[in-house]
Formats: structure tokens, C-alpha cells, sequence
């Protein structure tokens, strides 16, 4: 389906939701505000309006630049407006199917005194304040959360540690996503307190770019500022690849250039990207293996480009692993359990879906119903999974509840 027919086909979706929600919307308006009826059903309309209007003049590539905030919040609201109101269209529905059973109610029993069955305000107005709590908590994960950035501090504890290696920092952070930021301060910012944080290692567990590598050019200069004593190693994930867009690109650029050049990406930063092998650190004689992988997963929309066996070749003798593999799925999959020199694995990938709860007491997200370990620490075998919330942001661009993460690991002996 092309690009042209699927936009004719969500556009004439959203005409037919707004003119249902409509109905619901001018009941809301005489019940609350009866004096300005016509004033606030032209505003029903104008808005969207105006927001397609500019998404439009935006595709058309009639003005740049491409990441301007003007456009990333114009497609921010219009969205936010669309999943506002499918949720009020639930209890627009729910209305209509209990006036519906009324009504077949009434003509079962033959009761011809009852001509009209009014709609309900309690449904209607609980969809609205429903929808409008939705709509301003996406609007607020964009202007507050999208750059504000944690710091998680969590210890592992390793059997067998190394002495030496006790109390070594690592700094891990996940789905950087750069083709999305709006906010090279923000970013900034971000960077900042990574190294303010000293590292003794620096993890990067994938997705740098949404689709190509010329989305990090901005920011690698940026990234480049990260520093760790015993180094920085990164992985590959799933958007690193440029699975998601046709090939050849502008300029005959092709997919096996892209992947070169987001590689030299990690090569020009001085980061050791680990494709399916390890890096040895000692310390004082005592070793310690860094194991990478490329995309795996268990998921089968997502590619299976890792080789884990690779990666541990010809380090038998080496007591303690640390694995980095962007999608948690390839932990209870491939790691735990069968490889249980791999003390630690650290992934990223789900980004807590960037909406949901997450409190010391409850965390809740979507996303937990495709994941079994979506976010944070989880341990089982005397092995250990983090599952980084994510430094950037994908598709909406903000984060309510599931905060842009920075996490601080110090390893000690279990």
C-alpha cells in the first residue's frame, strides 16, 4: 500500500471518529458550557484542521528543516488529539449500546410512550475527562519528560567476582534513537551527567539511529565527550540496521553503506561496537569478559542477527561474563540457564514503551504484556538481566511515567 493511500485512508478514519465523537462532544458542551455552543463546535473542527493542514505543507518537504519543534509538537498534538479521542469513542459507544438495548427493550415490550432515550452525561462527561487526562499526560511526557533524565543506581551482585573488579562502576544507557531529538540542549544536558558519574566502563546497548546513520552526524561530536577508564563497548539493535526503509537511498546510498557508515560512527567515538565476539579487561592479573551480540530475538518481527556461540568462543576459562544484547527476550531464550558464566546481561529495547507507571512499589506499561522482562532487574539462576528504560525516544516524542534513564551499576561479590 503506498504512502498516498494509507494517508487518504487515516484521514478519512479520523473524519469519520471526529464525526462520532461529535455527537458526544455537543452533549458535553450544552450539559457544561451552554452559553458558547457555537464558539467551542467551530473549535471541534478548526483544530485538527489546522494540524493536518501543516503535517501536510510538512510532507511535502516545502519547508525544512526536518526536525524543526514546530512540526515534531503540530504531529505531537494531532496524535495525542487522535488517542484522546478513540478513548472517548469507547464510552460514546457504550452509551449508544445501552440506549440501543433500551430502545429494544422498550419496542419488546411494546411501550410506545417512549420515543427518545437521551444520552447518558455521566458516560459522556467520564469519557471526556477520561480522554482529556490522556491527552494532557502525553502533551506533558513531551514538554517534561522527554529529556528528563535519571539516574538509577542499582549494585550487582556476581558469584565469584574477581577482587579486583569489586566495586568497578558501569554506566549503561540504551536506545539513544538520535533521528528523534528535538533538543540538542536537552541531549546535552544528558551527557553531562553521564560523565559527571566517572564510569569505570561505559555500556551501549543499541538502536543509536531510528533508521540511518546520518541521523547521529548532529551528535556525534556530542556523544564523542563520553569517557570511561577501561573503555566504551556497544552493540547493535534492531533500528540499527536500516531494516525499516527501501534501499537504495538518495545518492544510490545502499544498506550494506549505511550499516558501514553507523559503524564508523562507533569507531570514530571510541567506542568498541562487539558484533558477535568479546573484549578481555584485567586488572591486577584478574579477568573479566565483555561479551557483545548483534539483534537477537525471540520475537519473530525482530531480526536474529546475533550469534552467541561467536561471542563466546575461546574464553572457556574466564569465570565472569558481562553480555550486552539489545532485546531482553534473548536472556530467558538463549542465556539463562544455558550459559551461566554469563553473570550479568544488559539490554534496552522496550523503553518501558515511554507511557505507563513506574513507581518504587508498581511499575505498569503496555508493553509488559509482550515481554515477560521489560524493564529494570530481574534474577533467576544467580544471573542477572537489566533491562534499561532508554535515553531517547521513538514515535512519541516524550516519556510520561517511564523516564529517559542513565543507569550506574557497581558490581560486588554476591
Amino acid at each position: 500500500m503506498s504512502r498516498t493511500i494509507f494517508f487518504i485512508l487515516f484521514v478519512g478514519f479520523f473524519f469519520v471518529l471526529d464525526l462520532y465523537v461529535y455527537q458526544g462532544f455537543k452533549v458535553f458542551i450544552k450539559r457544561w458550557i451552554p452559553d458558547h455552543t457555537s464558539l467551542f463546535y467551530l473549535l471541534y473542527w478548526i483544530l485538527p484542521a489546522v494540524l493536518l493542514i501543516t503535517i501536510l505543507i510538512k510532507s511535502s518537504g516545502f519547508i525544512k528543516p526536518t526536525n524543526h519543534i514546530f512540526f515534531v509538537f503540530t504531529y505531537s498534538i494531532f496524535i495525542a488529539l487522535f488517542l484522546a479521542k478513540l478513548v472517548w469513542l469507547f464510552f460514546i459507544l457504550t452509551d449508544d449500546t445501552i440506549r440501543l438495548f433500551q430502545y429494544s427493550s422498550n419496542q419488546i415490550r411494546n411501550t410506545p410512550s417512549v420515543t427518545k432515550i437521551s444520552r447518558s452525561d455521566f458516560i459522556i462527561t467520564t469519557g471526556f475527562l477520561t480522554a482529556s487526562a490522556l491527552f494532557t499526560s502525553l502533551i506533558y511526557g513531551i514538554v517534561s519528560g522527554a529529556h528528563n533524565y535519571t539516574i538509577q543506581k542499582r549494585k550487582l551482585p556476581i558469584r565469584k567476582l574477581p577482587k579486583s573488579f569489586e566495586g568497578l562502576r558501569i554506566v549503561q544507557i540504551s536506545d539513544i534513537h538520535s533521528g528523534s531529538f528535538w533538543s540538542k540542549k536537552s541531549v546535552q544536558q544528558g551527557i553531562d551527567m553521564i560523565n559527571e558519574l566517572k564510569p569505570d566502563l561505559f555500556f551501549f546497548t543499541g538502536d543509536l539511529v531510528n533508521n540511518t546513520a546520518d541521523e547521529f552526524d548532529d551528535y556525534k561530536a556530542m556523544f564523542s565527550s563520553i569517557k570511561a577508564t577501561h573503555g566504551a563497548f556497544s552493540v547493535l539493535g534492531n533500528h540499527d540496521y536500516g531494516d525499516y526503509v527501501k534501499w537504495p537511498r538518495e545518492q544510490g546510498l545502499t544498506k550494506e553503506q549505511n550499516i558501514e557508515n553507523l559503524k564508523k560512527h562507533h569507531q570514530d567515538m571510541g567506542w568498541k561496537l562487539l558484533m558477535n565476539e568479546h573484549h578481555i579487561i584485567e586488572i591486577e592479573g584478574q579477568q573479566l569478559a565483555i561479551l557483545g551480540v548483534e539483534n537477537w530475538s525471540a520475537h519473530r518481527r525482530f531480526p536474529k542477527y546475533g550469534n552467541l556461540k561467536d561471542a563466546l568462543n575461546n574464553i572457556q576459562d574466564i569465570e565472569t561474563k558481562l553480555l550486552l544484547s539489545h532485546d531482553p527476550s534473548h536472556w530467558r531464550a538463549e542465556i539463562l540457564y544455558k550459559n551461566p558464566s554469563i553473570k550479568a546481561t544488559f539490554s534496552g529495547h522496550t523503553h518501558g514503551m515511554q507511557f505507563g507507571i513506574d513507581s518504587k512499589y508498581y511499575r505498569w506499561s503496555p508493553v509488559k504484556y509482550q515481554y515477560p522482562e521489560w524493564v529494570d532487574i530481574y534474577s533467576e539462576n544467580d544471573q542477572l538481566l537489566y533491562v534499561n528504560r532508554g535515553f531517547g525516544y521513538l514515535g512519541y516524542p516524550g516519556r510520561f511515567g517511564f523516564l529517559p534513564e542513565i543507569t550506574v551499576f557497581e558490581l560486588n561479590s554476591a
